[in-house]
């Protein structure tokens, strides 16, 4: 069934643009704190900009907000803002500990939910849970700096905040009535049993890119717009607006009115730092009308809003508004390029159908013997992988040299992350792995992300994995960045699975993407082989691999003493990579039979790489695989020639099973060239082939199974992860395990242990 949300989805591009996607919830929830944002002499993003400073301060590649909405490049911004009347601060964005504060590393302390989405971003419902009584900034910090990494985390709801009811459930609605044409409800129910007062502070403004650049001359403006005796309106002149730098076309807005009910009074300032409160008296302000002019008017009723109404900045002030015990109140906005005559006449019936499309569009996805929670989980989990596409701006080179001659960052900053990295340049929608922790581009997470974006639009999830292997994300030599904080560092090799896996989903119809994509990771799987395989013995030493606080240490810095880890996990998933490439270049060569000679190539280097992390050789005398514990451990080489076994049983030690696969005789054959290939190395080479290729025979047909170890070994390796005392535990595997609980594993100062829940060692965030 084509559903309306379909029709959308497959709308053609018009002007470089997708119309229904190009407006959306793609504003971050936290931009403070970030790589991006930091121009420190020291790299320590999180004291740069502060929670406490992000209201005063502008940014430089993005913005942040509660549940905000705006174009695909962010350059007007929609950000719904309340006040409690008993804050310190007005509620603009998610507060949250950084990692000097949380006793487990950084954490946002609220309560907020992704509730619906659709992939067009026609309907969006969010909830919010806004405290009626002062929100709880100080006692947050304050508890959580007492307790030690042996507590657990004080969270927003072990504080009063929420005692008796007294909060507010707000709910924050978006329906589309056409791709530049959305409509806004923000409901707030009052769960107390008193009546309880709310400020509804909705806001509009331009991000500013006027001041990074001094070619501009001219800014976008928002005024006073048209009005009635039902409604008032806000106008964004948006034609002055800046094509964000490096965008190949020209990207400029129409001008677009926010509209909403007469009731409510207009604020207007710029969103410039205060640099006066922020670096104090000697710091001159560019504007006397600044970004927290309305934190300071409605909660510090300091009186320093622009008289002259305009802009680039403004907000709706609903001011006061009481609201009875157990009811809600309603305020409705439209933003719309048109001039509308009655605005608000329609929102419910927009809301409404929007609503319904959701409700048939899920109805194609769920399975079809789903029952009704699994149905509900489903689609609230997949609108909140929608809900996480954020709109991630990015040049390296540009803020590694800075915006401004006159103002160059530190000489410290091409020594502290990225340097090399200058080619890499962002502006695109992209998933991240959380939109407030971790509201930053990381290549292995998004790989997975894919795959639970698929399944409501498929189209996204390929541009979004295709971006990662673009020339302005991967380097020329093949590498795949990591993750903001340091692209040169390692992740997973997961996006070979990834594309198979997309590649299923989307019914193997398309096979520009497989091609491009793995000719893309044939570059990569070089630039593995090439840089960590430092003895060029098929071992692969490597960072961080994604496994933070189960390592005995900090596998992204140097051992202390020298010497090398030769990683259980890294081998593992170079297997894995060799297997994935290997499936992927026989589909190819059902067009293309040369990609059946390429499929020999991984052919290979999987028997090599499994060899190899079985046996020792003539540079490593032990073996990462143990015989004796029919497990994987990590070996390290030391500079005096010694090694040295880490007995630790982890996911470092699981991750080598994921390279296995099977493949029958039958269809080995429908590839003459690979299948004479593969009878010719495996009798050329029958010690290293039967290592890891298991001939079987079932139902009188032959099957052979690919993996690091042979049958017998499978079993008694399993044995570890299906035991109780191991591996398995109620809520599926440990990533360390319980056998660690009664025997700790000790090496130099460290160690490590098997600590349920939050981890009491601090080795890595």
């Amino acid at each position: 069934m084509q559903t309306q949300e379909h029709i959308r989805l497959n709308q053609p591009v018009v002007n470089h643009v997708q119309p229904w996607r190009q407006w959306g919830a793609y504003v971050s929830e936290r931009q403070w704190g970030t790589v991006r944002e930091d121009y420190s002499q020291d790299g320590n993003a999180w004291k740069y900009i502060t929670h406490d400073m992000a209201r005063s301060k502008t940014y430089r590649w993005g913005e942040d907000g509660i549940a905000s909405f705006c174009d695909l490049y962010q350059l007007l911004i929609f950000n719904p803002s309340f006040w409690n009347g008993k804050d310190p601060i007005l509620k603009e964005r998610l507060f949250g500990l950084d990692p000097f504060e949380g006793n487990h590393g950084e954490d946002v302390k609220e309560c907020y939910y992704y509730l619906d989405a659709l992939p067009t971003h026609s309907y969006m419902k969010y909830l919010y849970k806004y405290p009626q009584d002062g929100y709880p900034y100080d006692l947050l910090v304050s508890e959580n700096k007492k307790r030690t990494t042996y507590d657990r985390e004080y969270e927003i709801t072990d504080t009063p905040a929420f005692d008796n009811g007294k909060y507010f459930d707000i709910f924050i609605e978006y329906a589309k009535a056409s791709p530049e044409d959305v409509v806004i409800k923000i409901e707030a129910f009052n769960r107390a049993t008193t009546k309880a007062t709310l400020h509804f502070v909705p806001q509009l403004f331009f991000r500013n890119t006027w001041q990074w650049d001094k070619n501009v001359t001219t800014m976008p403006q928002i005024i006073s717009g048209p009005k009635s005796t039902s409604f008032i309106s806000l106008k964004a002149e948006c034609t002055s607006t800046q094509t964000p730098h490096g965008l190949p076309f020209k990207y400029i807005l129409p001008t677009m009115y926010l509209y909403t009910t007469s009731n409510a009074s207009m604020l207007f300032t710029n969103n410039e730092s205060n640099s006066e409160r922020l670096y104090g008296q000697d710091a001159k302000n560019i504007s006397p009308y600044v970004k927290d002019a309305f934190h300071r008017k409605i909660c510090e009723k300091i009186d320093c809003t622009n008289p002259q109404l305009n802009g680039t900045k403004a907000c709706f002030h609903f001011d006061s508004i009481e609201i009875e015990p157990k009811s809600s109140y309603c305020v409705y906005l439209r933003l719309s390029k048109d001039v509308l005559q009655d605005p608000l006449k329609d929102c419910e019936q927009i809301i409404a159908m929007r609503k319904k499309e959701a409700d048939e569009f899920y109805t194609q996805i769920h399975p079809k013997n789903a029952s009704k929670d699994d149905r509900l989980i489903q689609r609230q989990a997949i609108s909140g992988m929608i809900w996480g596409q954020q709109f991630y701006f990015y040049n390296v080179k540009r803020w590694l040299e800075g915006d401004n001659p006159a103002y160059p960052p530190p000489p410290s900053r091409y020594k502290i992350r990225n340097q090399h990295w200058t080619h890499f340049s962002a502006k695109d929608i992209l998933s991240m792995p959380d939109t407030w922790e971790y509201p930053w581009f990381a290549s292995w997470d998004l790989a997975f992300h894919c795959l639970v974006l698929s399944l409501a639009d498929m189209e996204m999830a390929k541009f979004q994995f295709n971006k990662v292997l673009t020339h302005l994300f991967q380097s020329p030599n093949g590498q795949i960045p990591a993750y903001e904080w340091r692209f040169s560092d390692l992740n997973p090799p997961v996006q070979p699975w990834a594309l198979w896996k997309l590649y299923e989903i989307d019914q193997k119809k398309d096979r520009e993407f497989l091609e491009f994509s793995f000719l893309k990771l044939l570059s990569n799987f070089t630039w593995w082989v090439n840089k960590v395989d430092r003895l060029n013995n098929n071992f692969f030493e490597g960072g961080f691999l994604g496994l933070d606080n189960i390592s005995i240490i900090d596998r992204s810095k140097p051992l202390p003493g020298g010497g090398t880890i030769e990683q259980s996990d890294g081998t593992g998933w170079m297997g894995f990579f060799s297997l994935m490439m290997m499936r992927i270049a026989l589909e190819l060569s059902k067009e293309e039979k040369n990609y059946e000679k390429i499929a020999a190539v991984f052919l290979e280097q999987f028997i090599y790489i499994a060899y190899a992390i079985q046996k020792a050789t003539q540079d490593r005398d032990v073996s990462t695989w143990n015989e004796q514990d029919a497990f994987f451990y990590d070996v390290i080489m030391w500079p005096n020639q010694s090694q040295e076994v880490l007995k630790i049983r982890s996911l470092v030690g699981l991750i080598p099973f994921f390279s296995i696969d099977f493949f029958d005789e039958e269809e080995l054959k429908q590839y003459p060239l690979f299948h004479e290939m593969f009878k010719t190395f495996t009798n050329e080479y029958p010690i290293e082939s039967n290592s890891c290729i298991s001939k079987i025979s079932q139902n009188g047909k032959t099957r052979y199974l690919f993996a690091f170890i042979p049958l017998e070994q499978i079993k008694r390796f399993l044995s570890y992860s299906w035991s109780k005392d191991e591996f398995k535990s109620s809520f599926g595997l440990r990533s360390l395990s319980k056998y660690h609980e009664a025997h700790p594993y000790t090496f130099g100062s460290d160690i490590v242990r098997y600590e349920p829940g939050e981890s009491t060692e601090r080795i890595k965030g």
